[in-house]
């Protein structure tokens, strides 16, 4: 079985004028709510995992402070150029190429590709994964490459936690 998280970036900062890649975090909304919802998903951990975030600016940061609060050693964060994507095709080609020694991944990463990924391989409907939010998933594949039709175990959004 594979285990998958999926948190989307904190909220960002639209008074910073620079690229999309190097928009930073909201330090008031975006710090809160990334720190609100990485206290509360602790106890959905699994014992072992990798993470891996977007390049983005965004990504990172939100990925520092989940780290920071679930003791997670940030150095082992591996950053990856194709999660920084919209697009749920190329999340997905992305997510199969983890290697099979894992078997569960964290992903710091992006909408829609983010929601179109839960709604297609989580078969559910979800109108919109919120920024900090948090889905976790569980497929009975054993193989990363054969993902399909997973279950989603749980979502921790911060609207919920407020």
């Amino acid at each position: 079985m594979k285990t998958l998280i999926l948190i989307r970036h904190a909220k960002s900062c639209w008074e910073a004028i620079t690229e999309d890649k190097n928009r930073p975090i909201s330090k008031d909304r975006g710090v809160q709510d990334a720190l609100l919802v990485s206290q509360a998903i602790a106890s959905l951990l699994p014992d072992r995992f990798i993470v891996w975030t977007s390049t983005a600016q965004r990504a990172k940061q939100t990925a520092a402070l989940f780290c920071q609060n679930l003791d997670i050693n940030p150095t082992y964060v591996i950053e990856k150029e194709d999660i920084y994507t919209f697009d749920v095709k190329k999340l997905a080609r992305t997510i199969k190429k983890c290697e099979n020694t894992h078997n569960a991944l964290i992903i710091f990463g992006h909408n829609d590709a983010i929601t179109d990924f839960v709604n297609k391989f989580g078969m559910v409907s979800i109108d919109n994964v919120p920024t900090s939010g948090v889905v976790v998933m569980d497929f009975p594949q054993e193989d990363w490459k054969e993902i399909k039709n997973g279950t989603v175990i749980s979502k921790v959004f911060p609207r919920d936690l407020k």
